[in-house]
């Protein structure tokens, strides 16, 4: 559960401006605020199963847009790359610059 919840973060860090302003919000009090179905449904005056489907909805929106764009997949190469990077620098400068690169992210 918890890598999904942290994939779908990434997703929505990556993505969330392809999204509704109403699906931004539900996403961000589920995922980001740590709100419960019923808790988003009482403040919106929604039913539970409505912010269910939206949030479901949404996950497959964020997982079509990574399967087209790709750009968290590229996130966790790059950072990848630059670990094993920093873990082969052999001098000062070299890991400097690295963890310039690393900061950029």
């Amino acid at each position: 559960m918890l890598e999904k919840t942290t994939r779908i973060n990434y997703l929505f860090d990556f993505y969330q401006l392809l999204l509704t302003p109403k699906q931004q919000n539900y996403m961000d009090m589920y995922y980001r605020e740590d709100y419960s179905l019923g808790e988003i449904s009482d403040l919106l005056q929604v039913s539970r199963q409505a912010v269910y489907d939206n949030i479901r909805r949404t996950e497959t929106m964020l997982e079509s847009y990574e399967t087209k764009l790709g750009l968290y997949d590229k996130f966790q190469k790059r950072s990848d790359i630059l670990d094993r990077m920093d873990c082969a620098a052999e001098n000062s400068e070299m890991q400097a610059l690295v963890h310039r690169l690393q900061e950029l992210e």
